[in-house]
């Protein structure tokens, strides 16, 4: 272990920089020494109709549970720990309709989740606490037959408490948790809403770990790290302050010695410092370490820089004894936001406009957490460009932030809309809108408190939302401001994610919520005047919104749907689907987006030439969302973020995603990951002029655009190149685009983006129509702007066979592939799928461009990186014959 730089430091400073946390068996002690926290590792469950209601008797050590269903995992919700156990498998609950053919009747009653584990009691002078983080909705705990919490105190599924149960334990110990039913009307939780269907339990149970912590005679709170630096960042210091609540657990004064301890990943200490105080009997106070960091290595998101982290470890030592320990991981950073002249949110990350490229996170529909999952998420956004993931009431797990900071994702947090979150006088969107009782108030206190402490150290944290679609009232405002101010917050606090109001305290919000969430032509982005009623459109802060689109491929509709399933999505276009949203949701069918696909492209006649025409409309619709969003922020009214609706799925859905449940990549994914690019240059449907685009800090200089646009015949209908500048994190039009009233049916647009070596940065092809879609922002609803003209793009089912040819060699773990047009006309929007020996789809996987048109004669070359999977690829689209090439 090294010192880097070692500031004021008094007395011992432990250097070895262990975790507190442990895990245990069966039979070895939850844990053995103070500053350690031991996670109840598996459970026992069976419903109250069946185990009984009589918690003292199950919460005795010894009872017989053979009877009981066991679930290995130390998290989960009924559903999630029935699966555990073998009971039901999620893809066959996902099949068709299967989910309804679960017993929803056996939920109305409680459950009761057990298990017993042994403590090292050490003579009795250590203390012991049972720590709640998550359990939806309330419970009754009981622990050696006392009861330790009733359901009014365990409420809601962020009511993280400390209960201190010294008093209560053994050496060998029962722990029975009596878990009642959940209802988003009643109860503060976390809700799907009309994403989609509800579990069966509706997520009732112990989903976040439950542990036991042992202290000496004192005992730390969380633990808060607040970071203050000047701008620029680069070239300043940084006070980093430790602070947390110490608790005297004792009858009698105690003398304490807090010692902080900041540390970079390398291990070496950036700082440290050694503080003294005194406790009376019982009394709690709080500590603050401050520490200087003369030269920070600074955190940033992913696309601008490093991801350095610094852990703090604070340690209270009585009689030269510990007696608790704590540790935080943190970055150096700032974050703000604040209204423009326009009242639209503009976020800076230490001191740079940050402008969110964004969507919307959505759990597993039984709330099972997977590393690998979150981090193939993650990498996911960033291969499409995203910098920013929406959590909307669906705060997840400490991991989910760790995993954040590492990566470089910033997250916006906050809680969820249309449900007992939202039940103010205020708001006639809810129905039942049941007030809330003082109770509700202590209980969404509780959850603040909580929430804050898991999420307040992590540079990854964009901000949080107290309101989604509504804004709290004034009473609920101020004690979630209250409280966040006490977890020492940092990062911005928005009243919601709407125009629609806001409280006293805290002003607009500064996003607005005005849809789309169904279909809208590419126009729709970029027709933003007047503002006062284009809605979605790129300017302002659009918190949630989007084309609605995410079709998933054929292989993997096979999955979720029976043929017969399929065959309706082209056969009836009016039809109800289970894998949408709710069965009293507007967003049941595919009503609207199937109207716009006939008009626009012509009436399927197949399966799969709608799914070939469903990849063309999803393309279609997620790029320009981005692209308007990222053309637009240097404009009088810039446009400051966009969030998708949504990232992802909680279960396999036919839309609302960026990529499939299975991980795989489809149209809505590759339209994102081109329209999202660092640099790029665009397509302004209404003027028809090409924006270049700079969201980078250090990227600048000349740049050459050049532009083509041809016939479907291959034949050219105009051709230029401008030189242009470029500034970082700035963009700008470029050239008008010429051509546009030769058009006869259908043409292609190229523009390419080139440095001034002449390596190409950005390569982006359009199809035109003769005629543009036409919207009617006179009768837009909150979900969608209707289109009265259609632009026709049948010709484009009618093209020459261009001839192509793909060749592939290995590049390390990854392959590279060669398209080349050996014809007249163009190739159009070629489709490559990475299978395994089995022609199963290889997921999650990484292309450096797909679903591409190639001009007569182009060659181009592609990446495409699954860590060394993966046997062959295949290859079809619009006008070329189908076929494979082998790895």
């Amino acid at each position: 272990m090294t010192m880097c730089k070692v500031t004021a430091v008094r007395g011992a400073v432990a250097l070895v920089l262990a975790t507190a946390g442990v895990s245990a068996s069966a039979t070895s002690p939850l844990t053995s020494k103070a500053g350690q926290v031991g996670v109840i590792p598996s459970w026992h469950f069976q419903s109250s109709s069946s185990a009984g209601k009589d918690l003292a008797s199950l919460s005795q050590p010894g009872v017989d549970t053979s009877s009981w269903y066991h679930a290995n995992q130390s998290r989960c919700t009924t559903m999630g720990c029935m699966i555990a156990a073998g009971m039901y498998q999620d893809d066959s609950l996902w099949f068709s309709d299967n989910l309804s053919t679960v017993d929803w009747g056996q939920f109305r009653d409680p459950w009761v989740y057990r298990n017993e584990f042994s403590l090292s009691l050490n003579n009795g002078q250590q203390h012991y606490f049972l720590q709640t983080n998550g359990i939806t909705a309330r419970a009754d705990i009981f622990l050696n037959g006392n009861q330790v919490a009733d359901r009014e105190q365990q409420a809601g599924s962020f009511g993280g408490h400390s209960y201190d149960i010294t008093s209560l334990v053994g050496g060998r110990n029962a722990l029975a948790v009596n878990v009642y039913p959940s209802d988003h009307n009643h109860d503060l939780i976390y809700t799907f809403v009309d994403w989609s269907p509800r579990a069966p339990d509706n997520g009732t149970g112990i989903w976040r770990d439950m542990t036991v912590k042992q202290t000496g005679p004192v005992a730390l709170g969380p633990v808060s790290v607040s970071v203050d630096i000047e701008i620029p960042v680069k070239s300043s210091p940084a006070r980093v302050s430790v602070r947390a609540k110490v608790q005297n657990l004792k009858d009698h004064p105690v003398q304490v010695d807090a010692t902080s301890v900041l540390s970079e990943a390398s291990g070496c200490i950036a700082a440290s410092q050694t503080t003294s105080l005194t406790l009376e009997p019982k009394q709690t106070k709080l500590v603050e370490v401050p520490h200087h960091v003369e030269t920070p290595k600074i955190w940033w998101p992913r696309s601008w820089g490093g991801q350095p982290l610094y852990k703090a470890r604070l340690t209270l030592r009585v009689a030269n004894e510990t007696s608790d320990v704590a540790e935080e991981t943190f970055g150096i950073r700032t974050v703000t936001a604040a209204l423009n002249s326009h009242n639209d949110t503009m976020f800076t990350v230490n001191g740079y406009p940050f402008r969110v490229l964004g969507a919307g996170y959505s759990p597993d529909m039984f709330f099972r957490w997977h590393d690998k999952r979150w981090a193939d998420i993650m990498r996911y956004s960033h291969d499409m460009g995203l910098n920013t993931i929406r959590l909307e009431g669906m705060m997840e797990h400490p991991e989910l932030y760790r995993m954040a900071d590492e990566a470089g994702m910033m997250i916006l947090a906050g809680f969820v809309c249309c449900s007992k979150w939202e039940a103010w006088s205020h708001n006639a969107d809810i129905s039942p809108n049941i007030p809330w009782t003082d109770n509700d108030y202590e209980t969404a206190k509780s959850a603040m408190r909580h929430e804050a402490a898991m999420m307040q150290t992590h540079p990854c944290l964009l901000g949080f939302l107290l309101g989604s679609d509504s804004w709290p009232d004034d009473r609920a405002t101020d004690m979630y401001v209250d409280t966040l101010k006490d977890s020492y917050w940092q990062t911005p606090i928005i009243a919601s994610a709407s125009k629609r109001g806001f409280p006293a305290l805290l002003g607009p919000s500064g996003m607005k919520m005005s849809g789309p969430y169904d279909w809208v032509p590419p126009n729709y982005w970029y027709d933003t005047e007047p503002s006062e009623d284009r809605l979605g459109a790129a300017f302002g802060f659009g918190s949630e919104l989007g084309a609605g689109v995410g079709t998933p491929a054929i292989s993997s509709l096979k999955k979720f749907m029976t043929q017969e399933e399929m065959e309706d999505l082209w056969m009836k276009p009016d039809a109800k689907f289970v894998h949408m949203s709710t069965n009293t949701s507007a967003f049941r069918r595919r009503t609207i987006y199937n109207e716009a696909l006939a008009r626009r492209y012509g009436k399927p006649t197949s399966l799969r030439d709608y799914m070939f025409k469903t990849e063309l409309m999803d393309y279609e619709s997620t790029r320009p969302q981005f692209e308007a969003y990222s053309a637009r922020q240097s404009q009088d009214r810039p446009a400051t973020g966009t969030i998708y609706w949504m990232l992802n799925n909680a279960w396999p859905s036919l839309h609302w995603n960026l990529f499939d449940h299975y991980l795989h990549p489809a149209g809505s994914y590759f339209g994102t990951k081109v329209g999202s690019r660092l640099e790029h240059v665009a397509y302004d449907y209404v003027r028809e002029e090409a924006w270049i685009i700079n969201h980078s800090l250090d990227r600048k200089g000349r740049r050459t655009i050049a532009i083509d646009l041809i016939g479907l015949d291959g034949e050219s209908v105009s051709k230029d190149s401008v030189t242009v500048d470029t500034t970082p994190n700035k963009s700008g039009k470029a050239a008008k685009i010429s051509g546009s009233d030769n058009i006869t049916d259908v043409a292609f647009l190229r523009l390419i983006l080139s440095d001034h070596n002449g390596q190409a940065l950005s390569r982006n092809v359009y199809w035109l129509a003769k005629s543009k879609d036409a919207l009617n922002w006179s009768n837009s609803t909150w979900y969608h702007t209707p289109v009265t003209e259609f632009s026709d793009y049948g010709a484009l089912s009618k093209m020459k066979t261009a001839k192509l040819s793909v060749t592939a060699s290995k590049n390390g773990s990854a392959h590279s592939l060669v398209l080349e047009n050996k014809s007249r006309v163009p190739a159009f929007f070629i489709r490559l799928n990475l299978v395994d020996e089995a022609g199963e789809d290889v997921n999650p996987v990484f292309w450096s461009d797909n679903y591409i048109t190639l001009w007569p004669w182009e060659k181009l070359a592609l990446m495409v990186n699954a860590d060394g999977r993966g046997t062959q690829v295949l290859v079809n689209g619009g006008n070329v014959e189908a076929s494979q090439v082998m790895l």
